[in-house]
Order: C-alpha cells, then structure tokens, then sequence
C-alpha cells in the first residue's frame, strides 16, 4: 500500500516545492510572529484555491499530452492576442523567475549560515558568499542529469525532509489547539493585516506552478485513466505543503518579540526556547525550501520557453538545458554577489499580478473545451469554483500592482 503510494507520487510535490520558497517561509514567519494564528484561515483559502487550479492544469496536461504553454498556443485563434499571452507569459515566467532565484538561492544560503556561519571571499570590493555556489552547484547537478524519476525521487526527498523540519518545529511550540481552529476556520482581518493577507495567498497560487504541474504530469503519466491518480497525487501534495506553511506560521506565533525578519532569525529566536534542536530543524527546513525553489523556478520557466516556442525536444536537449541554465546562473551571480535586482522583481510582480487572473481565465475556458479534453472537461462544481478563484485573482492581481507602484 504504502509503496504504491510513493510509485504514485511525484508532479504534485514537485509543485508544493515550488511554492514554499524562502518568500513563502518568510511571509509565513512574519505573519506569525505580528498576528499570531489570525491568518491561519488565509493559508486554508490558498491551498483550496492551489488544488483546484493545480488539479485543472495536471488533467489538461495528462489528456492533452501538451504543455499550458503549448495549448495556449495552438487554441487561441487570434494573431495578435495570441502573441500578446505569450510575451506576457514569458516575461512573467521566464524573467520573474530569474529575479525569483535569486531569492531562493539566499534562502537556502540563511538556511546553511544558521548552521554553518559565513563563508565569504573577496575580490577588492566585491564579496563572494562561497555557499550561494554551493546550493548553484547542487542544483545544476540534479537538473542536468535531465532524469524526470532521478528529479522527482531528490525533490521529494528534500520536500520530505523540509516538511519533516517544518512540523516538528510547529509541535515543539506546543501550540493551543483552540486557538489555532479559530484562526484556521473564523477570518480575521487584524489592523495592517491585508498586505500579509494577499502575500499569503499570492506566494501559494503562483501562475508558473500551472505550467510546471501540466507539463510534469506528463512525463509520469501517459494514459487518461491516469487522471484519477494525478488528482490524489494533486491533493495529498498541496495539502501537505498549506501544513508545511502553517507549522511556520504556528512556530512564529510562539515568539514573543516583533524584532524577527526572516526564518533565519525565526530560528536563532527560538533556540533559547526550546533547545537548539529547535533551531536546527528550522535552519535545515529553510535551506531545504530554498534549495527546492531553486530547481523547480528554472525548470518551469524552460517548460515555458519550450511550449510558447513550439520546441519538440525533451529535459536533456540543449535548447531546454540553456534556458534553466541562464536563470540559475542569474540567480547564482546575484545571491552570491548581494545585488538585489528590486526593479526586476517589481516588474516580475507587475507581470504575475496580470498573468494569474489571465492564465486562470483561459485555464478555465480551455478545460471547457470538448476538442481538447473530450469527456474530461470540467463539471459544474469546478467551473464555479473556478470562477470565484478569478475573482480573488483579479483582486490580488490589483493590489499587488498597486502595492509594486506604492499606490496602496
């Protein structure tokens, strides 16, 4: 039973390892640490709103056999409309997640440095940090190979472990019960909340995770009776990763000082607590976060490149391994060396908070298709879920553009 289970498991964690990133990890310890469990209920919103999204996309991609990328393009009729989805699809994918890596290469690096300290070197004024090398290393290595099983098995180990590190850290607490089901099922909007609010939502429905998830999905399954294994596989993943963030948020609920940043002081905080195990586990989840983010953000974005272009050729051509290798590279150069490319990440954010609403609008209007889908298209239930997930969409996509501009 159990082993049947883990043969059955695979595109759906890689996607739950792609969104809890170093960004989700902080957001979560932040909303913790200054609202306590109030914004529990916000993370139970995002992970319903990641499996319907995420289980539209895996059916498109084991029925089709294509990409989102590649049945966007080949379904939208229209010329220009057409090419204005897939630059916007590109710039958001592939240029945001090159601006993203580098936040997940840092990440993995506090991770390291809770443990390890600082390793640096320097060249005149420039300082290199000598670990961000390192975890660009550990991930051009697994991406390389170009072995979707040999992916699949090292990420789900490291999901595993970062899950493992996560929840431990959250029991250790030993959080109230009561308190965390009011938090989890009464909405609350504390003062100067709705920021975080939207953060939470937005970093766990992440547009690139539907052309990741369609196009994994195929590389595991090719029948469409495989549908129904996809959908558990969808579940159980997500479900596990919205635990994964609420255990950070719960363990950052137990810190009573606001002077906390990111994981890595959330760590250092709760050593004097409860032992430096405590510490330990949260450094080696944080690094395991960032190391996860780090390999599936370049992956995506070649999938994407490979489906807006119409390429045929698989993980291990050269054309694909360009793509990823660039982002890491970019990634890799601008962790190590402290740029912090703020004004391509404003512009990466500008483009998501367009490209959600867009993609989830057309996702929707594709698995309604019967030419592409036949009797797998969508049921009633899932259309109205759907359509109320555009509406968050939009209203998120609003606000982070406003908040990009400093209008909020």
């Amino acid at each position: 039973m159990v082993k049947k289970w883990f043969q059955n498991i695979g595109p759906g964690t890689l996607v739950a390892a792609a969104f809890i990133g170093p960004g989700t990890v902080t957001l979560c310890t932040l909303a913790g640490v200054n609202f306590g469990f109030n914004l529990l209920w916000a993370m139970l919103l995002s992970i319903i709103a990641t499996i319907v999204l995420q289980e539209m996309a895996a059916r498109l991609g084991i029925v089709s056999q294509k990409g989102l990328s590649q049945v966007i393009r080949e379904e939208v009729k229209h010329p220009i409309l057409k090419q204005f989805i897939i630059l916007l699809i590109l710039a958001a994918v592939v240029v945001g997640n090159a601006s993203y890596e580098a936040g997940n290469i840092s990440g993995g690096i506090l991770g390291l440095e809770t443990i390890l300290g600082t390793h640096t070197i320097h060249f005149g004024s420039i300082s290199i940090n000598l670990l961000s090398l390192v975890i660009g290393v550990i991930a051009f290595v697994l991406l390389y190979i170009g072995n979707y099983k040999f992916l699949e098995k090292s990420l789900i180990t490291l999901v595993l472990v970062m899950s493992f590190s996560f929840i431990i850290t959250a029991i250790a607490t030993k959080p109230e019960i009561t308190d965390v089901l009011k938090g989890l099922f009464i909405p609350k909007f504390p003062e100067k909340s709705i920021l975080t609010i939207i953060g939470l939502i937005g970093t766990t429905v992440v547009p690139y995770n539907l052309f990741l998830h369609a196009s994994l999905v195929k590389e595991k399954w090719h029948k469409k009776t495989d549908v129904s294994l996809a959908k558990k596989d969808t579940i159980i993943s997500i479900v596990l990763g919205g635990l994964v963030s609420m255990a950070i948020l719960i363990s950052a609920a137990a810190i009573k000082t606001t002077d906390i940043n990111n994981a890595a002081d959330l760590a250092k905080g709760l050593a004097p607590l409860y032992g430096a195990f405590a510490k330990y586990f949260l450094a080696l989840g944080l690094f395991a976060a960032g190391i996860t983010s780090a390999i599936t953000a370049p992956l995506a974005a070649a999938y994407v490149v490979k489906g807006c272009l119409g390429w045929k050729d698989g993980l291990q051509s050269k054309k694909f391994r360009a793509i990823w290798i660039s982002i890491l590279l970019l990634g890799v150069l601008f962790s190590s060396i402290g740029i912090k490319p703020i004004e391509i990440i404003k512009f990466a954010q500008v483009a998501n908070g367009m490209l959600l609403p867009l993609i989830a609008v057309i996702l929707l209007w594709i698995m309604n298709k019967k030419s592409v889908l036949g009797t797998f298209t969508n049921s009633n239930t899932q259309n109205i879920l759907g359509f109320v997930i555009i509406a968050i969409t939009v209203f998120l996509g609003l606000k982070g553009i406003l908040k990009v501009f400093n209008l909020l």
